[in-house]
């Protein structure tokens, strides 16, 4: 199957927007991304996809962990930060009042709908990507809130 195709199909294929976070204060780094998945409960456990040329790649190898930020509709303007529509990168993209840290140390986003704070447990990379496996230590959720969804090319 050509490339393109491939991404034209999954676009029909609806999914959470969450901001992959990593990094402590002073060298922070994110990411907007829709590939994230529980992967069991026993124990806690998710996965990230992330693209070896995006910025928080190495920088979750490095400090062995990262957050997961379920965003809700309020976090759009979150969203063009964050994939660099503003011309923002690393560090000058977090706003202090906006960011917490839990366990880990890993950025965790104050409002969003949900977080968990995850340790890189295992790793495996694929083609451009490498898959992380978080061991989740902390989370937190706003129950009052609605998700924001990625779907065919927009936000609904």
């Amino acid at each position: 199957m050509k490339p393109q195709l491939y991404r034209d199909l999954m676009r029909h294929q609806a999914g959470a927007v969450t901001l992959i976070s990593t990094g402590e204060h002073g060298n922070r780094t994110g990411l907007i991304a829709t590939a994230v998945c529980s992967l069991t409960d026993t124990p806690p456990t998710l996965l990230v996809c992330v693209n070896e040329s995006a910025s928080a790649h190495d920088l979750i190898a490095e400090t062995g962990s990262f957050c997961v930020n379920l965003l809700c509709p309020d976090h759009k303007e979150l969203v063009k930060v964050f994939t660099g529509q503003t011309g923002l990168a690393g560090e000058a993209r977090f706003d202090d009042a906006l960011w917490q840290t839990l366990e880990t140390g890993a950025p965790v986003l104050k409002d969003a709908l949900a977080t968990f704070d995850c340790k890189v447990s295992d790793t495996k990379k694929v083609s451009t990507h490498t898959i992380y496996i978080g061991a989740v230590k902390a989370g937190a959720a706003r129950d009052e809130v609605d998700p924001l969804v990625y779907f065919r090319g927009g936000f609904v």
